[in-house]
């Protein structure tokens, strides 16, 4: 049996032995997953779902490496790159999800009920997303270092926050949209061809199981050594690990494939609704929305 092993004698790495059978169990069914997710891009040819594909090769990476920990419990480049690969996933799952937003908006034709013009919509959170990636990211390449731990734990936890407030600004995006939309649809009685609110109640889900799964880590680094989030692996399984395998599984379900852009700029087209019928004449078609 494999045990705690300290680096170069001095320091632990980790504050438990990382479980085989559950980091290889994660890798396989991340690597479905994502192997599920790229079939679909590639089929689609949705280019924009290529941040959420890296997500999913970075959780796989994640927990393979977090397999080779088992025995290398002292080995620093194995538990840096365990670390890193299963802390940014959600940046790049949250980057797909917000183009999603603007596309669903300008699929559906409803640019005038968005809270941010859906013009600078992607461009304001992705970028806020890929400041936090970089926050993120430099944090965590200072946690291996035992002079620098504790501040690589406030500047993750830093990266952490700023990722849940952009996250909860994009939800509430997608619920001023949605109740805007809902009563213009009201008001007009125009069938929407695209089932836009499948797409935001996924858009709901799945970040909702981020900013849990956020939360989570924000407690986590904000305990010691000898917090319990530290000293045990359940906790990673249940609350990072499943929820991001769900959004994996919930982005495949209700996969945007007909969100392409430049394929269709509008799910509303004009349609005859009732054909003339034969030796009728002058009589012209009525049109409607679908």
């Amino acid at each position: 049996m494999p045990e705690l092993k300290k680096y170069f004698g001095e320091v632990y790495l980790w504050q438990y032995v990382p479980s085989l059978v559950g980091s290889i169990i994660f890798t396989l069914l991340f690597t479905l997953a994502t192997v599920a997710v790229g079939y679909k891009m590639h089929k689609s040819k949705t280019r924009f779902c290529l941040p959420f594909f890296f997500g999913g090769v970075c959780e796989v990476l994640g927990y393979l490496f977090r397999a080779l920990c088992w025995n290398a419990t002292d080995s620093l480049p194995l538990n840096i790159m365990q670390a890193l690969f299963l802390l940014l996933p959600p940046v790049f799952f949250a980057a797909t999800l917000y183009m999603v937003y603007s596309r669903l908006v300008r699929a559906i034709g409803g640019e005038s009920c968005s809270l941010i013009s859906v013009r600078w919509t992607t461009r304001l959170f992705v970028l806020g997303d890929f400041l936090t990636f970089n926050i993120q990211g430099n944090g965590g390449g200072l946690l291996a270092n035992a002079d620098l731990v504790h501040i690589g734990n406030i500047i993750v936890i830093t990266g952490l926050i700023a990722q849940i407030l952009l996250f909860l600004a994009f939800v509430a995006c997608c619920v001023v949209f949605h109740r805007r939309f809902r009563v213009h649809l009201g008001h007009t009685s125009i069938p929407v061809a695209i089932r836009w609110e499948a797409y935001l109640n996924m858009l709901y889900f799945t970040s909702a199981l981020i900013l849990v799964r956020n939360i989570f880590r924000v407690v986590e680094f904000a305990m010691d050594k000898e917090g319990y989030l530290q000293q045990k692996e359940w906790p990673t399984f249940v609350f990072d690990s499943i929820l991001m395998l769900l959004v994996m599984v919930a982005f495949y379900v209700r996969y945007p494939d007909d969100l392409q852009p430049h394929s269709r700029d509008s799910a509303m087209e004009l349609v005859p609704k009732d054909e003339p019928r034969s030796g009728e004449t002058g009589a012209s078609n009525q049109m409607e929305y679908r």
